[in-house]
């Protein structure tokens, strides 16, 4: 049987989302780094895996899968010691899907549309609407902290690993979250993390190329 495979940039939240899930559960990931600055992504020989090009792309003995949170799903359901990452009640993971549904469609979509422009388009400075809208988002992850210690429950899930990644984006830039409490007291739990250090040298990466661009 082939090693799992997972195709990563380290700059990618998602990506990064992905491998800490991966970390968490345990299973055994080999990592190539696919450099989307370079754009590796587009190489023949990837484009045939996902003509999607996009990252983290997982193969799993021949099971080729990306999306990050789908890719988390995949492999605590596969590899998971336990159900406590995805739990099988079916509410509690009603729950779970709910905030990487949350993390998808509106955490990390404020974020790109903050970052994006910057890294990318030539863009020195945030504009104050969509700075104000990302701290909305804010506010909704602190209300969903303050009923637990975790996104989705008492314990950690992977929807904690992909809000967690997608925060080190902004944390490395260095967003005020002093407003958010709760998110404060959960962003110290998830340093504790299985692969959190590995997440930090790649938002750290991510942060220093945002604050290059920003008009000082």
């Amino acid at each position: 049987m082939s090693p799992i495979k997972l195709y990563h940039f380290p700059i990618s939240a998602p990506s990064r989302g992905a491998l800490l899930a991966a970390r968490s559960i345990g299973v055994p990931i080999e990592v190539e780094i696919v450099d989307l600055f370079k754009k590796e992504q587009l190489k023949e020989n990837f484009l045939k895996l996902n003509p999607q090009h996009t990252v983290p792309t997982l193969v799993d003995d021949g099971f080729v899968l990306w999306e990050s949170r789908a890719i988390a799903c995949y492999l605590a359901d596969k590899y998971g010691k336990d159900d406590l990452l995805y739990p099988k009640d079916l509410k509690r993971r009603a729950l779970v899907n709910q905030r990487l549904y949350f993390d998808s469609s509106s955490l990390y979509v404020k974020i790109r549309e903050i970052f994006r422009p910057i890294l990318f388009l030539g863009e020195t400075e945030i504009k104050k609407p969509l700075k104000e809208d990302l701290n909305i988002i804010l506010g909704f992850l602190d209300g969903f902290l303050r009923e637990s210690k975790w996104v989705a429950g008492d314990n950690v899930t992977i929807a904690d690993t992909a809000i967690y990644a997608s925060m080190s984006c902004i944390l490395a830039v260095g967003w005020d979250i002093s407003d958010f409490p709760n998110i404060q007291r959960w962003v110290k739990n998830c340093a504790t993390l299985p692969g959190a250090a590995e997440n930090e040298e790649g938002a750290k990466i991510y942060g220093d190329a945002i604050k290059k661009n920003l008009k000082q």
